[in-house]
C-alpha cells in the first residue's frame, strides 16, 4: 500500500486522472482492475507464461495439426485437432480412487454445439439439449476402438469429452475427434497402451479416396472407418452399396498405412509436453485364487458346457450354483479378502474352460460346428391388421426379433439438427431392447446408447437396397422389437426388417441379411502373439461374452453392405480379420436361402401416398385461416396432408381413405382439367339435352344426354337426378372454357352380335333382357337376341331426345308444345285395346330404343343372314339419306296419318309417306296389337340423334 502511495505523490497528473498513475486500467461496479504490464517488460517471478506445443503433418491429401497447452490447461490431457478450418478439442480426466465395481467406468461424450457454423439453436431456450443420435454414435466411434487398450485391472473412472469448436463443412468431424482423444489420452498420465489412427475411406468409380469430404461421400459407395494400432486393428464400420468381400479386403488393406501416419505425430507430442504416467492401483487376480477356484468349479463347469440339450437359462442356472458352492467354501474358510473378486474369478475359470473347448476340438456350447447356423425361422405378414403396413418375425435360435415397417408422408421425415450430415433422414430403424427379452427386470428409459448403436448398424446395412427417393417418395420406419436375446439381435433386425420391408411392398433390389462372427484365440503370455484362434459363426451371447472378437456383417448376395467390428483384446491381425469376411458371406447366403423361400418380391399394396402439384394460391386456399381447413379435412377423412411450395402430399391409411381425401381436396381447389382426366361431381341442374355437373372446385360442365351411356337415353332424368354424385370422365375442351363430359367413356362397350333371319320374315327383338352391373354400380342391359316376332306390344311415351342444344331451343321457341300435357295424353288407353303388364320389357327399354332407331330407315334388319345386293344396298342408303333430309323439313307438333310398316317388341317402324320413316315406342306397362298397314294418327314430338322423327299417337278425342 505504501508503493501505492508513492507513486500517487509523484506524478503530476490532476488529482482525477491519480488512478491511472497506480496501475489501474478501468473502474467497473465500482471496483478498480489492475492494467497489465507491458508486453516488452519481462514476466515477474512465479507467473506461469502461456506455452503451446504442435505436430503438424500431413494424410491424404490434407494438412493435419495437433496442438495442446494454450487451451484447457487443467485437464489430465487435452488436444485441439485441426484439419483445414474444422478443429475438435478433445480432453481427458480420470478419477483419483478406484471405482466399486469390477469393469472399467470409461465415459465418452462428443459434442457439436451450433456455435462451430455461426448458428443459434432453434429450440425454446435456444441453447443446446439432451445428446442427439448422431453425438451418441460418434461417442460410440471413440469408444469402440479406445477401451481395449487400458490395461487390465484398471477400474478408475476415465472421462473423455470431445468438443467441436469451427467447421468448414467439409470434413467430418467424428474421425477427427477419435484421433484427438488418442492424442490426449497420451499426453495424460492415464496407463493406456496406445496411440492409435482413425482413418476414413471412400470410393468414387472405384478409386479409393482418403479422408473423402462430405460432398464426395454422397457420390461414393463405400464409407469405411478404420482403425488401429502400429500393427493391428482395433475397430471398422463401414456403409457400403454392395461391394464384394474381395475389394473390401483390399480397401482395409490400404486403410491401415493410412491410418498409421497418426500416430507418430502423437508419440512426438507426447515426448514434448506429455504428462509421466502414474502408477494406478490395478484390481488383478493372484493366480493362486483362480487355481484353488479352478480346482472346486472347473470340472462342474466343462460338464455343464459339455450338454448341447441345455439351454441359455439352463446353463445360467446351473452355473449359479456352482458358484454359490465356491463361495460357500470361501466363507467356511474366512477368506473375506478373497469374496470380494471371488465372481470375477469364477467368471475367468468358466472363460478358460469354454475357449479352451473350442480351441483344442472345436466344441462348441450348443454342440455346432463352428460353421454351422443355427436354426432359422422366417414369417411374413406376422401382423395381419389393416393399419401395420408389413411385418415380419425373424428368429435364429433363441433370438426372435418382431419388425414393423410404417410409411409416411416426405414431411414425416426426421429432421436432424446437426453441423454435419443431411438435414433430413426419411429412413428410420428404431431398435428396442426391452428388459422381458432377456427375463430380468429393468428400467425402461430414453435413448440408450446401445440401441442407438444398434439401430443405426441395421440401418445402414438396409439402406443400401432402398429405392431411389424419386421413385419412392415415402418416409419409412422400422421398428425392431427384440423380443428374445441370445446373441446377435442386431443382425437378426437386419433379416426381419428387409422381410417387412417387402412385405409393405416396398420394392427393395434384394434381401439383406446379416450375421456375427466372432473369434477365440490362444494368445502366448510372453509374448503376447496369437499361436492359435478359431473363427465361430453366428456366436451364442455366452460366445461374444467368452470371445475376442463380435464382427457384424451384413449384405446381399451380391456383396456387403454393412459391418461392425469389436473387439476385446488389444488388436486382433487384419489377415484374421479378412479371413472372418467368407465365412460371414457362407453364413448369409444360407440366412437368405430361408428368407426368399418365405417372401421373395415386394406384396402389391394400395397407393397410400399421392402428391399433387399446385399453386400456392390454391394451396393457401387448402390451408384455410390458422389451418382450420386443412385440420377440417384431416378429421373427417382420417387422411394427412402435407403442403410444400406447389406440393400436396396426401397420406391415406387404405385406398377408400385416400379417395375420400382427394374428393375433398378437389371439391376445394380442384385439378388441372386434362382431357381423359376421370373426376367425380355433383349434378346440379337438368335440362332435356344433358346436365350440368359442378366438380373440381367448383367448375361446371356439360354431360350431354348422348354420352350417359352406349344405348339410347330417352330421358336424361332417367339417368341422373339433382345431387348425384357421379363419376365421368373429361372428353373435350375449348379455348371458352367450355368442358364437356361423359359416362359411357367410362363404361365397357357392348359387343355387337350377330343374327340370321330366314326370308320373308321381320325380324324382332326377344323381350326378355339380361341385366348386368357395370363397375360403377350401375345396371346396364345387354344386347337382346332376335328371335320370331311377337303377337303382342306394348304402348310406351315416345323418347325426347334432341339433337343439339342449340336445334332444342329453337324447337321449344317454335312449338308451343306442353310435355306434361303430351305425357299425360299418351298415358291414355283407347277402352278396345287389351293392357297387360310386362315388367320384364320395362327393363329392356333403353336396348330396344337403340335397335329401333338402327332399323328405321331400313326396311330389311341389316343384320339378316343373307347379304343385300348393290342395287339393294343404294335403295336404302338414299332412302336413308331422304329420310333425314326430309326430316329436318318437319316440326315438333305436326300431325299427320301414318301407316305401320314393321311392329317391333317395344315399338313400331311408320311410314310417314314420301320415302320418310318414323317410329314410335310403346309404353312401358301396356301392351296393344297392331297390324302392318294400320294407318294411325301420329303427331311429332322429338328427333333422335340420327334425324329419325320420333311420332306420339293422338287420341281421338283429340281429334
Amino acid at each position: 500500500m505504501s508503493l501505492i502511495v508513492r507513486r500517487a505523490r509523484s506524478t503530476s497528473l490532476p488529482n482525477l486522472l491519480a488512478w491511472r498513475a497506480l496501475g489501474f486500467r478501468t473502474v467497473c461496479s465500482g471496483r478498480l482492475g489492475l492494467a497489465p504490464s507491458s508486453p516488452h517488460s519481462p514476466a515477474p517471478a512465479g507467473v506461469k507464461i502461456l506455452e503451446s506445443f504442435k505436430e503438424e503433418f500431413e494424410v491424404g491429401s490434407q494438412v493435419v495439426t495437433l496442438e495442446t497447452g494454450k487451451i484447457a490447461r487443467f485437464a489430465n490431457g487435452s488436444v485441439v485437432l485441426g484439419m483445414d478450418e474444422t478443429k475438435v478439442l478433445s480432453t481427458v480426466t480420470c478419477a483419483k480412487s478406484n471405482s466399486p465395481g469390477d469393469f472399467l467406468p470409461l465415459t465418452v461424450d462428443y459434442q457439436e454445439k451450433l456455435f462451430a457454423q455461426g448458428l443459434i439453436p432453434n429450440t425454446y431456450m435456444r441453447r443446446e439439449g439432451a445428446p442427439k443420435e448422431r453425438e451418441l454414435l460418434c461417442g460410440r466411434i471413440i469408444d469402440r476402438p479406445i477401451r481395449p487398450l487400458f490395461p487390465s485391472g484398471f477400474y478408475h473412472e476415465v472421462q473423455i469429452m470431445a468438443s467441436v469448436l469451427s467447421m468448414d463443412g467439409k470434413q467430418d468431424p467424428d474421425v477427427l475427434a477419435a484421433n484427438a482423444a488418442s492424442a490426449a489420452l497420451m499426453l495424460s498420465d492415464v496407463p493406456w497402451g496406445g496411440p492409435i489412427g482413425v482413418i476414413r475411406l471412400g470410393r468414387i468409380d472405384g478409386q479409393i479416396v482418403v479422408n473423402p469430404t462430405m460432398d464426395e461421400l454422397c457420390e461414393s459407395d463405400l464409407s469405411l472407418i478404420y482403425a488401429c494400432t502400429r500393427d493391428k486393428t482395433m475397430m471398422i464400420d463401414v456403409q457400403s452399396r454392395e461391394i464384394t468381400e474381395k475389394d473390401l479386403a483390399a480397401a482395409l488393406r490400404l486403410a491401415h498405412p493410412e491410418a498409421v501416419k497418426y500416430i507418430d505425430p502423437q508419440i512426438r507430442l507426447a515426448a514434448k509436453a506429455g504428462k509421466q504416467k502414474k502408477e494406478y492401483k490395478l484390481s488383478m487376480l493372484s493366480e493362486k485364487l483362480l487355481e484353488k477356484v479352478a480346482d472346486l468349479a472347473a470340472t462342474r463347469i466343462e460338464s455343464i458346457f459339455s450338454d448341447p440339450s441345455k439351454g441359455k437359462f439352463e446353463r445360467g442356472e446351473a452355473l449359479d450354483i456352482i458358484g454359490k458352492d465356491v463361495i460357500k467354501v470361501f466363507e467356511e474358510e474366512g477368506d473375506q479378502e478373497s469374496l470380494s473378486i471371488l465372481p470375477k474369478a469364477v467368471d475367468t475359470v468358466r472363460k478358460k474352460v469354454v475357449r479352451s473347448r473350442m480351441i483344442s476340438g472345436g466344441f462348441r456350447v450348443d454342440g455346432r460346428h463352428l460353421d454351422e447356423v443355427r436354426d432359422i425361422y422366417c414369417e411374413s405378414h406376422h401382423l395381419h391388421a389393416a393399419g401395420v403396413h408389413g411385418s415380419a418375425l425373424f428368429s435364429r435360435g433363441e433370438t426372435q426379433v418382431l419388425c414393423a415397417v410404417t410409411l409416411g408422408a416426405p414431411g414425416d421425415a426426421q429432421k436432424l439438427d446437426s453441423i454435419a450430415g443431411p438435414p433430413k433422414k426419411k429412413f428410420m430403424l428404431h431398435y428396442s431392447f426391452p428388459p422381458f427379452c432377456t427375463n430380468e427386470v429393468g428400467k425402461k428409459g430414453g435413448l440408450n446408447r446401445r440401441e442407438v448403436g444398434h439401430g443405426t448398424l441395421a440401418e445402414k446395412a438396409l439402406l443400401a437396397v432402398m429405392p431411389p427417393e424419386a421413385d419412392f417418395p415415402y418416409t419409412v420406419r422400422i421398428n425392431s422389437e427384440v423380443m428374445a436375446s441370445d446373441g446377435s439381435t442386431s443382425m437378426a433386425s437386419v433379416c426381419g426388417g428387409s422381410m417387412a420391408l417387402m412385405d409393405a411392398g416396398i420394392p427393395l433390389r434384394a434381401h439383406v441379411a446379416g450375421v456375427s462372427v466372432g473369434l477365440v484365440t490362444d494368445v502366448d503370455p510372453s509374448s503376447g502373439e496369437i499361436k492359435d484362434y478359431r473363427i465361430v459363426t453366428d456366436i451364442l451371447g455366452l460366445e461374444d461374452h467368452l470371445g475376442d472378437m463380435d464382427f457384424k456383417i451384413a449384405g446381399t448376395r451380391s456383396g456387403v453392405t454393412a459391418i461392425q467390428l469389436d473387439i476385446k483384446p488389444a488388436g486382433i491381425p487384419l489377415d484374421i480379420v479378412c479371413e472372418s469376411l467368407e465365412n460371414g458371406r457362407e453364413a448369409r447366403l444360407q440366412i437368405l436361402d430361408h428368407m426368399e423361400r418365405e417372401i421373395n418380391s415386394p406384396r402389391e399394396q394400395d397407393a397410400r401416398l399421392a402428391t399433387l402439384k399446385y399453386t400456392n394460391d390454391a394451396l393457401r386456399s387448402l390451408i384455410g385461416p390458422m389451418g382450420a381447413l386443412k385440420r377440417k379435412i384431416e378429421e373427417e377423412t382420417g387422411a394427412r396432408l402435407y403442403i410444400d411450395d406447389g406440393t400436396l402430399t396426401i397420406v391415406a391409411k387404405n385406398q377408400a381413405v385416400m379417395e375420400k381425401a382427394q374428393e375433398k381436396v378437389d371439391f376445394i381447389i380442384g385439378r388441372e382439367i386434362v382431357v381423359g382426366g376421370v373426376y367425380k361431381g355433383t349434378v346440379t341442374s337438368i335440362k332435356e339435352y344433358g346436365a350440368f355437373v359442378e366438380f373440381n372446385g367448383g367448375q361446371q360442365g356439360l354431360l350431354h344426354m348422348s354420352e350417359l351411356s352406349h344405348e339410347p337415353v330417352s330421358k336424361v332424368s332417367d339417368v341422373l337426378h339433382i345431387g348425384k354424385y357421379i363419376t365421368m370422365m373429361c372428353i373435350d375442351t375449348d379455348v371458352r372454357g367450355n368442358i364437356k363430359l361423359s359416362l359411357k367413356a367410362l363404361l365397357p362397350k357392348p359387343d355387337p352380335k350377330s343374327a340370321s333371319c330366314p326370308p320373308g320374315k321381320i325380324p324382332v327383338v326377344k323381350d326378355t333382357v339380361s341385366i348386368e352391373t357395370s363397375s360403377f354400380g350401375e345396371t346396364v342391359a345387354s344386347l337382346p337376341s332376335v328371335v320370331e316376332p311377337p303377337q303382342k306390344s306394348k304402348l310406351a311415351v315416345p323418347a325426347v331426345v334432341i339433337r343439339t342444344a342449340v336445334e332444342c331451343d329453337e324447337a321449344e321457341k317454335s312449338s308451343p308444345v306442353d310435355k306434361n300435357t303430351t305425357a299425360k295424353r299418351a298415358a291414355t288407353v283407347k277402352p278396345d285395346r287389351k293392357l297387360k303388364s310386362t315388367a320384364s320389357k320395362q327393363t329392356g327399354t333403353h336396348k330396344e330404343e337403340e335397335e329401333l332407331k338402327s332399323t328405321a330407315p331400313e326396311v330389311t334388319m341389316t343384320n339378316c343372314a343373307k347379304k343385300p345386293s348393290r342395287k339393294k344396298k343404294q335403295l336404302e342408303n338414299e332412302a336413308e339419306e331422304s329420310t333425314s333430309v326430309s326430316a329436318r323439313k318437319l316440326k315438333i307438333g305436326t300431325e299427320m296419318t301414318a301407316k305401320v310398316q314393321q311392329v317391333r317388341t317395344h315399338g313400331l317402324v311408320l311410314d310417314l309417306g314420301g320415302g320418310i320413316r318414323g317410329m314410335y315406342k310403346f309404353e312401358g306397362d301396356e301392351e296393344t296389337e297392331f297390324e302392318i298397314g294400320d294407318a294411325l294418327q301420329v303427331k311429332c314430338t322429338s328427333f333422335t340423334t340420327k334425324g329419325i322423327p320420333v311420332m306420339a299417337l293422338v287420341d281421338e278425342e283429340e281429334i
